[in-house]
């Protein structure tokens, strides 16, 4: 699929030789959050904020009014938002989180519950740091990371109902739907499912919320592959989507295009109020709420460019693209593939090592030592149960990769390398060795880990000394 741009500024890729990056990431505590950008090749740690700006969205930002309050920028950013959502009150703030942490500490009491299709780290933290708890419940149909289902996101809306109708239905203080699923494989939520948590939540009358970071990917996977909304354009999609809560959080790093900023969308008037009193506190004015107006100005061209449907339609089909390649290599992915990443199943291609081992993580380090790949864990390192001594007790219930795939930076041929160091990988799993922990924070510790090598590799006898 033929990209709908061409490249106008580029910046040199670094390339490290084979000693140099496992000198790098043995400085780094083997953890690739801690590896410096100089140090990486291709870097699909993530799509938040990684993405390249458009000649639009720089000729806007040279607009951009510094006003402390009542920017002009404010108002073309709070005029679009406005357009696309329908809520009648707009926060800005810097990032997805700020947004999280505004939101809940507002609108969620200590011990409460907030359920979710799945949250993801940040938003599980901050759900916790309100003193309430997070609570998923996936639809069993993403177990299988194999099948076809087409919206593998889905909330479990039996689960959904028995919570809210059950002795605990008191004590849920938010319905919160992330779209797309980022912690279940970048997997789409459909419409039909949003409409029927919508239906629950006012039959059991809790706020019901979007985590919306990626909207438009959502939106165009509902249109590819949910009959009802088929003749919709993305935006038309994305605009229902956000109708059918009562407001939503929203990280526009990712589908904002931009490399920073997010909003808080509100219809409540009295959860408003709560909010604004608390941003102005502790992010900055409500008119800019820590952006700068150049800030404003770029992401209010993006969430323009954002739904565009030949963007969206040559994003998803580079993405499905790798997917096929790194399949071909003989490396399953949760199928089918969704957009902003693609999730491999580390489990599968090194059985030679215990969730104790960290497979996931393994593959990832072994991704940088022999391309200079960066990535994300999503297996036992981060979502699994341990003890005090870092000691792992409850595995994740499975071991993956992520490779988040940043915006409109990288061509088919960063690609094609990407799938070529996993085929080389894939020739000889057993020469990954595991990982333990050497150090670790009691929160969102997959960022601030340290790790050291085991011994669990399989080694050739014939590449020993003296064979």
């Amino acid at each position: 699929m033929l990209p709908p741009y061409r490249i106008k500024v580029v910046e040199p890729i670094p390339f490290l030789s084979a000693e140099d990056r496992r000198q790098a990431l043995e400085e780094a505590g083997y953890n690739p959050f801690n590896l410096r950008a100089d140090q990486i090749t291709i870097d699909l740690l993530s799509d938040s904020g990684t993405g390249a700006t458009s000649a639009a969205q720089e000729a806007a930002a040279a607009l951009g009014d510094e006003s402390y309050a009542g920017a002009r920028s404010w108002f073309r950013f709070r005029n679009e938002v406005h357009d696309l959502t329908g809520y009648p009150h707009i926060l800005p703030v810097h990032q997805g989180r700020a947004g999280e942490r505004v939101l809940f500490t507002s609108l969620l009491k200590p011990g409460q519950i907030c359920i979710s299709n799945t949250h993801f780290d940040t938003t599980g933290a901050n759900v916790k740091l309100a003193g309430a708890k997070p609570l998923d419940l996936p639809d069993p149909r993403a177990a299988d990371l194999d099948s076809q289902e087409p919206f593998k996101g889905n909330i479990d809306l039996d689960a959904l109902e028995r919570t809210l109708g059950g002795p605990e239905g008191h004590r849920v203080g938010l319905v919160l739907m992330t779209i797309t699923n980022n912690g279940l494989g970048a997997q789409p939520v459909s419409m039909a499912n949003l409409e029927a948590v919508r239906e629950l939540c006012r039959r059991h009358r809790v706020p019901f919320f979007l985590d919306a970071a990626r909207f438009a990917e959502n939106a165009w996977l509902v249109g590819q592959r949910e009959p009802a909304y088929r003749g919709w354009t993305p935006r038309q999609i994305a605009t229902r989507a956000f109708e059918l809560a009562d407001g939503c959080v929203v990280s526009l790093k990712k589908d904002g295009l931009s490399a920073i900023g997010g909003f808080i969308g509100l219809r409540d008037d009295d959860l408003h109020a709560g909010c604004e009193a608390n941003l102005i506190a502790t992010e900055g004015f409500s008119t800019y709420g820590g952006l700068a107006g150049h800030d404003l100005e770029r992401l209010a061209q993006g969430l323009r460019e954002v739904v565009d449907p030949a963007y969206l339609r040559a994003r998803a089909a580079s993405t499905a693209r790798l997917a096929r390649m790194i399949n071909e290599a003989g490396v399953e992915t949760v199928q089918p593939a969704g957009i902003h990443a693609l999730y491999l199943n580390a489990g599968s291609l090194l059985p030679h090592l215990a969730p104790h081992e960290f497979p996931g993580h393994s593959l990832g380090c072994q991704l940088y030592l022999d391309g200079g790949i960066r990535c994300a864990e999503l297996g036992s390192l981060y979502l699994g149960g341990m003890d005090a001594k870092h000691r792992l007790l409850t595995p994740a219930p499975f071991e993956l990769v992520r490779l988040a795939i940043p915006r409109r930076v990288y061509t088919d041929t960063h690609f094609e390398y990407v799938a070529a160091v996993l085929a080389e990988i894939a020739k000889e799993p057993e020469r990954v060795s595991g990982y333990r922990i050497v150090s670790a924070p009691p929160l969102l510790r997959h960022f601030k880990v340290r790790l050291a090598p085991t011994t669990t590799a399989v080694r050739n006898p014939a590449d020993e000394p003296g064979a």
